[in-house]
């Protein structure tokens, strides 16, 4: 009978079903078995330095399911997943009661730039500029993603000069134009950006390779680009939806006299209801965005997984399989992962608001102060979203809850030595200057069209901040979203790297001498 590997294999030597897959194995275990016990014991059994090869197998190839059996209860984290709905529920009501203000009072919205009667909110003018936003945000995603498939060694050093280049040109630009605050933050973001690009040189050769290696298993197995293409329309299409509703909550309740809408539907106007509606709406945005990017992420785990553990019998169903998990058994501890950066994002947003608007003030002291928050804040995502990637890929394959996934995961990763060849990978971060790239083009794009078409609403440049803040964001989700899958079966090749070394050198030994070659380290961190 086939040998199926991984956590969840079951060991047929005898007919007798390994113990479920709690956490990782550390003591020395028969040939053949697979590292899925848990002991107290910080002792690893090095594997063998050249491990037998595989048999071929006989018979049909497994189910996903098969290879992967989740462990009971089945459902996890139940709470956060009721609780996430309950939060998208909420956004569909605002949504619907927003628009329908904004339709019934579209008139006095829509018309010549300067001829609008509404000069105290945001109108369809500003719909039609996050259009454009949204389109630039999709083909520069889809473009960046092409990038990465045709010029896969060149694509670290194309990504950071991209970032640097454009940060430069609308810091200056908008600082030309005298907009100081957001051209001092996108200055300080290309500055740091050139001090990270300049001590990430060494490191390079390995991020090129572990690219590679994804990339060829993306080229060969499942369905990781149509997962990336359908996961970044979805993500276009929110932030389209998101939109709209964030014009139509300041049209439905900005307090103003020359408001009709004040007077349609149901609430009145205050300011405290728009603070409140878009506080909510933007929450809510980045949990579902968030969501979507751990869906996607989860489902590429399972290709990954299948790849890295069975790749001489590879499974059926997979990508249909490892979704099919998400969207059920995984559903609440995935709502739970994202909940959490959700909560971190939000947070940063607000400081990047308050911090333009403090700059256009000309409040120093406050300007510097929100930009330290921003910088702390920035950190603390950077921490929650590292223990996220590895989580995830646990639970795409063992269906674990979120808080013991990412305990054990951790810990695995940590005792293993992984942590070592992690942060030497780069990609994560290059997939993020990518997105920042993507970001400031959208905002440069937003900024230059508030600029030259001058709207009546923003004749004192109120609003700027606030558009081009919410530009830059739309922009960084989508290509975030577009880019999950690379970065995802990076991280899963790590994390399956950690849980059975054994495998990479008898399965895979020519990425595993490959790595060797780059990166001598790589030996320490496998045989751990």
């Amino acid at each position: 009978m086939a040998n199926y590997g991984g956590e969840a294999a079951t060991s047929y030597d005898n007919e007798q079903p390994l113990p479920p897959p709690n956490a990782y194995q550390k003591h020395p275990l028969p040939q053949g078995a697979h590292y899925n016990g848990s002991t107290p014991s910080n002792q690893y059994a090095p594997p063998p330095s050249y491990p037998p090869p595989q048999s071929e197998p006989k018979g049909p190839p497994p189910s996903y399911d098969e290879v992967f059996a989740i462990q009971k209860p089945k459902w996890n984290d139940v709470w956060a997943g009721l609780l996430f709905l309950a939060t998208c529920a909420g956004f569909v009501v605002v949504s619907a009661i927003s628009i329908q203000g904004y339709a019934v009072t579209r008139r006095e919205n829509s018309g010549d730039l300067n001829g609008q009667l509404n000069t105290f909110g945001l109108t369809t003018h500003t719909i039609y500029l996050f259009l454009w936003v949204l389109i630039a945000a999709t083909v520069l995603s889809y473009a960046y993603m092409l990038l990465a498939r045709k010029f896969t060694k060149q694509f670290v050093w194309l990504t950071g000069i991209l970032n640097i280049v454009l940060g430069l040109v609308t810091a200056i630009y908008m600082l030309s134009r005298r907009y100081y605050s957001g051209g001092i933050v996108f200055l300080l973001f290309s500055v740091f950006m050139v001090i990270c690009f300049l001590s990430w040189r060494r490191r390079i050769p390995f991020s090129v390779l572990m690219l590679q290696a994804a990339m060829d298993v993306a080229k060969r197995f499942g369905h990781v680009y149509l997962v990336s293409a359908v996961g970044g329309l979805l993500g276009a299409a929110f932030a389209a939806w998101y939109s709209v509703t964030l014009v139509s909550v300041y049209v439905k309740f900005e307090p103003s006299t020359d408001n009709p809408a004040c007077r349609q539907g149901a609430g009145g106007c205050s300011s405290a209801k728009v603070i409140g509606l878009i506080a909510f709406i933007t929450f809510a945005a980045y949990w579902v965005s968030e969501w979507l990017k751990n869906t996607i992420h989860t489902t590429i785990s399972g290709v990954y997984g299948s790849w890295y553990f069975n790749s001489k019998n590879y499974p059926t169903k997979v990508t249909r399989g490892a979704l099919k998990r998400s969207l059920t058994y995984s559903f609440g501890s995935i709502s739970l992962g994202s909940l959490a950066v959700a909560i971190i994002n939000f947070l940063r947003q607000l400081a990047s608001v308050a911090q333009q608007q403090a700059a256009a003030e000309g409040d120093i002291l406050s300007t510097i102060l929100f930009c330290i928050v921003g910088c702390l804040i920035s950190i603390l995502d950077w921490a929650v979203h590292f223990l996220n990637r590895y989580a995830f890929s646990h639970i795409a394959l063992y269906g674990k809850a979120y808080i013991p996934a990412a305990k054990d995961t951790w810990r695995m990763i940590r005792d293993r030595g992984i942590d070592v060849l992690i942060n030497e990978c780069l990609i994560g971060p290059v997939l993020g200057m990518g997105a920042t790239f993507v970001g400031y083009a959208c905002a440069l794009l937003a900024y230059l069209y508030m600029v030259f078409t001058n709207p009546a609403y923003n004749a004192t440049g109120s609003f700027t901040p606030v558009v081009v803040a919410f530009s830059f964001l739309i922009g960084l989700q989508i290509c975030n979203v577009f880019t999950t899958p690379i970065s995802s079966g990076i991280d899963t090749i790590f994390v399956a790297a950690a849980w059975d070394p054994e495998v990479m050198i008898r399965d895979h030994p020519d990425l595993y001498h490959r790595m060797v070659q780059v990166y001598p380290h790589v030996q320490q961190a496998i045989h751990a």
